[in-house]
């Protein structure tokens, strides 16, 4: 099996360049499952309904967000339809909309956590995550792990902490892709990173001058994804051994499109 994870994808810019090239590299890479980091999908932050169903129709299976999860409020009662298939995390407390894993959404069981180094603070994802296991979460399927933290030492303590328990885990939110990609001794993939689907000429894909700003002035403003130039399209391959369900590589997949 061949599953896909993909960075997180930032506004309009970065929701074109899914649509434009995750058809043609589910065909040319014999894809199976692919999952969508998408708390920025709709202008920059947060989600809608709107945006959700046009990576769906992308070829996206499952998407997952991070801490920018409740900033469209709008969504926030959309979290529990099960015609979405959206995780938040899971490490939020108990009784927060929406679901923090799925096992039912096709081959692949996907969990979604949150990190708390810089982050926030929430349940403790190792805690949490070892229950959701213990409980029998997944059985008969692979699982994989988007943990959307800051740290790098906290998302690789997790995929060590998992390691042969689950097929991988896979770090976002520092938009920033990692090179570290790595099948871990018990067969447990890796990378720090998946970086994200946004633009070249960007700061994290936001316009250079509104984030430059917060640094020379302090003054917050709100800060607009670029839409449209060069995109960067940050994804990993992770090819698992079917007899197992560990991972048996782990590639980087990056692209580059014009919008």
């Amino acid at each position: 099996m061949r599953i896909l994870m993909i960075g997180d994808v930032v506004g309009s810019g970065g929701r074109r360049a899914v649509g434009e090239l995750l058809g043609g590299l589910k065909t040319e890479l014999d894809i199976d499952f692919v999952t969508l980091q998408g708390e920025n999908l709709a202008a920059g932050i947060g989600l809608t309904v709107d945006t959700v169903v046009e990576m769906v129709e992308a070829g996206a299976d499952v998407i997952t967000t991070g801490n920018h999860v409740w900033d469209k409020r709008e969504f926030i009662d959309h979290l529990d339809d099960p015609r979405l298939p959206v995780l938040r995390p899971l490490n939020y407390p108990p009784g927060t909309p929406g679901r923090g894993a799925t096992d039912d959404s096709g081959p692949v069981a996907v969990i979604n956590l949150i990190g708390r180094v810089w982050v926030g603070e929430f349940d403790s994802p190792f805690a949490v995550v070892d229950d959701l296991l213990a409980g029998g979460f997944g059985q008969g399927k692979p699982v994989v792990v988007d943990f959307h933290a800051e740290a790098t030492s906290e998302k690789a303590a997790l995929a060590w902490h998992l390691d042969g328990r689950v097929a991988a885990v896979v770090g976002t939110h520092t938009h920033v892709p990692t090179a570290d990609c790595k099948v871990l001794p018990e067969g447990t993939g890796f990378v720090s990173d998946l970086g994200m689907v946004g633009a070249v000429d960007s700061i994290l894909g936001v316009e250079v001058d509104g984030s430059l700003n917060r640094f020379l002035s302090g003054y917050r403003q709100r800060m607009q994804p670029v839409r449209t130039g060069l995109m960067n399209f940050n994804s990993v391959l992770i090819d698992l051994d079917d007899s197992t369900g560990h991972a048996s590589s782990v590639e980087r997949v990056d692209r580059q499109i014009e919008i």
